[in-house]
């Protein structure tokens, strides 16, 4: 058996700026089938979804703004190291959402395969990033932030936002729509969980 020493390598300055790179970008080909499927995820990018079809504004600009409040919580509870590579990832994801569109032309897509695609490719964003101590801002930031500081649960408080956002887009899209983002959120949770063991794989 390997010794865990041997996987607590640092990661080097040109693997982390590939994955802030490939992370954004894979991220918003996920938010690409979201959007063209009218779905739905969860965290900061579901409340810019949210937006994104009640106002009709461009989901980039949305999702960039929403964060900006979360990285005082993002350098109190994680160091500026961390907020300053989720700054990066928040505003490449913003950049790339809104240009994908103008290299893809999608002309047929199943609502249940862009849930469970969209969903596995999002997992793999957030996978990639938070192996290189980056992260996507928003509510996850805020959710660690209030356990280091109030002793409240990072996950129950996820949870908590995840569904109160799920309750919301019930005014927005229909049931059916609802139930295939919380299909493509399993997906999501999937991919890290099984990927994202405590003790198997640390990025530093």
């Amino acid at each position: 058996m390997q010794k865990e020493s041997q996987n607590l390598i640092a990661h080097s300055l040109h693997e982390d700026f590939q994955a802030l790179l490939v992370g954004p970008l894979f991220m918003a080909l996920a938010v690409v089938f979201f959007r063209h499927a009218g779905l739905l995820t969860g965290g900061t990018a579901g409340l810019a979804f949210l937006l994104h079809y009640l106002s009709g504004w461009r989901f980039g600009w949305i999702f960039f703004l929403i964060n900006l409040p979360f990285y005082i919580f993002a350098i109190r509870a994680l160091g500026w190291l961390f907020t300053i590579k989720t700054f990066i990832a928040v505003a490449l994801l913003s950049v790339y959402s809104e240009l994908l569109p103008n290299f893809i032309h999608i002309d047929l897509l199943h609502p249940a395969f862009a849930a469970i695609m969209a969903g596995l490719l999002a997992g793999i964003s957030l996978l990639i990033l938070i192996r290189h101590k980056a992260s996507l801002g928003g509510l996850g930031v805020l959710a660690i932030f209030l356990q280091e500081r109030y002793g409240i649960r990072a996950g129950k408080f996820q949870m908590g936002a995840d569904c109160a956002i799920v309750l919301a887009s019930f005014f927005v899209v229909d049931p059916g729509r609802v139930a295939l983002s919380v299909l493509g959120a399993i997906a999501l949770n999937l991919v890290i969980a099984v990927n994202h063991r405590p003790g198997r794989y640390m990025g530093i």
